[in-house]
């Protein structure tokens, strides 16, 4: 049987995860028709899940859909019959590693927050010859990397940011491109600035405060960064907020009116569809089961969620307070007045005036004395993500620091059905990966980067073993993004120290299990099904037409019991905590990153650059020397993205160059057949053609075949004084 680990995400729904049977009900419920087969696909199977509460979505954190069950593709037609091994009990099974747990694994869980290297970014201004040295590398640079001096880098972050790399072809942006973006044009002569566009969000808390923390490092480069903003709610402010400057069109929607948090139930509605669910919920703040099984919030839940939600709030008043210059009391009362008006954002001082972008642009062109009449170079993301670090003196050194990335939900092996750009945690290819670092001697650490909800608990616990045995010859760092919690947060718990952002949401150690009986419904359309079995629970997946029997019910939920257990030791084991302590914090309740700090399951806040710092620390690699960061996970482009619009773009721009290139080497050659006097043998051509090679034809044979020639030209302009 598949036990799911997951998780929610601070995101909207298009990030929601998309095969969440709650999610398929619904949109079931939209349909004209429900699908038999597809019901029966879907929810024949009793599935023991570990998951969180359902999704937040946005800035302002609400539940657009229920959350349930979830059933990766690969998972949904047949489910082994354990995750864990149930042969010996947890605390038997767990005696023989935990003699194994190291001094140095020991001192690292006595550290605290304030112990650790911070990793704050220093600018440093280059020196006579650096600075000539970074000018003789611009000079032989790919044509690519070209920039004219003086432009100004545009980003628009809009929509879905991932934490993965990206290739060249893969529409989106990437949280990784976007920071070392800022490090480049911070370093980069010819960048004057950065005018940032920031529209609609779709990602968590957690890389809001990655690319938050970015802004701030590239002002102390002292240039200018200029923030653009047509709607803007919570999340996109407080980006805005940190840009040296800020407008918006007189036009623009502005909604600071707060964060909620929603939840949905659809118990109701399979009452008169005629579903039963039947979950077995192991740990009181395990919610996840409550949107089938209950027709409002329970207690546990709405505690959790409020506690949520208080420190995302918080947090937000308290940056925006600080940023702003204003006092916490006088922002929570700009919020409670519901303004909307953007000349009253500009006038209590929000934003710093009322421009359309056309004219941010013409201030620009003002501030860096270029032309009205001219274009103001500029430089987009896309095309600045090309440009190498080595080109700008910003190549790492001699120690090498792996990171391995870990992006969405979690499987054990990828689902034949899925397409090759499909996002998601493939247990195989991140072991391989952390293979080939444990036997590679040039690898002075690893970097586990995860933004996981959370999945298969067996593809979990078996990566969870691999960074184990990382973690005995190496030092690695996990590092956390937006979510990292049930089968994310069982990743991060193999390493010696995670670190993740303050509103990062992880946690969530706790178990639901449970199938749909679906008799009713089957008896109200017409549908039977029967079955002929052997062995006493033969039955127990396979029968969704009934409810369980007694002793099936007996044994559903011994088995999600000790799923759950042997998932709360593993945790106590792995942050050398007492377990009774870690049933305390377990119980299936999510934590931000401030809390689970205080309670020991994270042990430093900060971001990528922090993971960094305190992997050199652990591997003996002065803080201020470079290190060059190997990407294992760097993406290669599929064939889909290659026929994407996106893609065709790419391709035809290059396309363009070339033929312009060769137009231009044409017109090069055609160039060289002058009548002047001075005849040198440049070309066979050429030579062909000279009064000399003429000989007894004359000088008017050799104008006609020069005439002939132009007009084979198709670029003639340059013949026009041959006739």
């Amino acid at each position: 049987m598949s036990k799911l680990l997951h998780t929610p995400q601070i995101t909207s729904a298009v990030q929601a995860h998309r095969k969440s049977f709650s999610a398929t009900i619904l949109l079931l419920s939209k349909t004209r028709a429900p699908c038999l087969p597809l019901l029966s696909s879907l929810h024949a199977k009793s599935v023991p899940l570990l998951r969180t509460p359902p999704s937040l979505s946005r800035a302002n954190l609400s539940f657009t859909r229920p959350s349930g069950f979830v059933a990766p593709a690969a998972h949904r037609r047949s489910f082994s019959a354990r995750a864990f091994d149930d042969s010996a009990p947890a605390t038997e099974t767990q005696k023989p590693e935990q003699e194994q747990e190291t001094q140095e694994e020991q001192e690292s869980r006595a550290k605290k927050d304030g112990d650790y290297p911070s990793g704050e970014f220093e600018f440093e201004e280059f020196g006579a010859w650096k600075k000539f040295g970074v000018k003789l590398k611009m000079l032989v640079a790919f044509p690519w990397e070209r920039v004219k001096k003086g432009s100004v880098l545009t980003m628009k972050l809009r929509g879905q940011i991932s934490d993965q790399l990206k290739s060249r072809f893969s529409s989106g942006l990437s949280l990784p491109q976007i920071c070392e973006n800022f490090i480049k044009a911070a370093y980069d002569p010819r960048i004057c600035g950065i005018y940032l566009h920031i529209d609609s969000l779709n990602c968590g808390w957690g890389k809001v405060e990655e690319i938050r923390r970015h802004i701030l490092n590239f002002k102390k480069s002292g240039k200018f960064i200029v923030g653009y903003v047509p709607t803007c709610r919570e999340k996109e402010y407080y980006l805005a907020c940190a840009c040296e400057e800020l407008y918006a069109p007189p036009s623009a929607y502005f909604s600071l009116y707060g964060l909620t948090v929603q939840a949905s139930f659809v118990r109701g509605l399979f009452d008169k569809v005629g579903i039963e669910p039947q979950v077995e919920r192991i740990g009181k703040y395990k919610s996840a089961g409550d949107q089938l099984m209950r027709k409002s919030m329970s207690e546990e839940n709405c505690e959790m969620l409020t506690t949520i939600l208080d420190n995302i709030y918080g947090s937000w008043i308290d940056e925006v307070s600080s940023t702003k210059g204003k006092k916490r009391e006088d922002i929570e009362n700009f919020i409670n007045e519901g303004v909307f008006q953007v000349e009253r954002l500009k006038k209590e001082g929000f934003i710093t005036d009322t421009r359309y972008d056309d004219e941010v642009i013409t201030m620009l062109k003002g501030k860096l004395g270029v032309q009205m009449d001219k274009n103001l170079p500029l430089v987009d993301y896309r095309r600045y993500s090309r440009v190498r670090k080595w080109t700008l003196g910003l190549s790492g050194g001699k120690d090498l620091i792996a990171v391995i990335r870990a992006s969405g939900a979690i499987s054990r092996v990828k689902s034949p059905t899925s397409l090759p750009s499909s996002s998601g945690v493939i247990a195989e290819q991140i072991i391989e990966k952390i293979r080939v670092v444990r036997e590679s001697k040039k690898f002075k650490a690893a970097i586990i980067r995860i933004d996981s909800p959370g999945g298969d608990a067996l593809a979990s616990d078996l990566m969870w073993r691999e960074i184990r045995l990382l973690a005995e010859s190496k030092p690695v760092i996990a590092s956390m993004v937006d979510v990292a919690a049930s089968g994310g947060y069982y990743m991060a718990m193999g390493t010696p120290t995670i670190v993740a952002e303050s509103l990062t949401l992880t946690g969530s150690i706790g178990v639901v299990s449970g199938k749909l009986n679906l008799g009713n419904l089957y008896e109200k359309i017409g549908f039977n099904k029967e079955i002929i079995s052997r062995g006493k629970y033969a039955e127990l997946l396979a029968a969704e037409q009934r409810p369980f029997r007694p002793d099936e019910a007996e044994l559903f939920a011994k088995m999600a019991d000790n799923a759950y257990k042997m998932f709360r030791d593993k945790a106590a084991f792995s942050r050398s905590m007492p377990v009774d302590k870690m049933e305390e914090v377990a119980q299936g309740r999510v934590w931000t990153g401030n809390d689970a700090a205080s309670l020991g399951l994270v042990d430093a806040i900060g971001g990528f650059s922090r993971a960094i710092a305190i992997a050199k620390e652990k591997a003996n690699i002065p803080q201020t020397n470079k290190v060059t960061l190997v990407e294992l996970s760097r993406p290669s482009p599929s064939l889909p993205e290659i026929l994407s619009p996106d893609g065709r773009n790419i391709i035809r721009g290059a396309r363009g160059r070339f033929v312009r290139k060769s137009n231009l080497d044409h017109d090069k050659r055609l160039s060289e057949f002058s009548l002047e006097r001075k005849l040198r043998p440049v070309s066979r051509f050429r030579q062909k053609y000279t009064a000399a090679s003429l000989g007894a034809a004359g000088a008017g044979q050799h104008d006609i075949r020069y005439r002939n020639a132009r007009h084979c030209c198709p670029s003639s302009a340059k013949w026009s004084g041959l006739t």
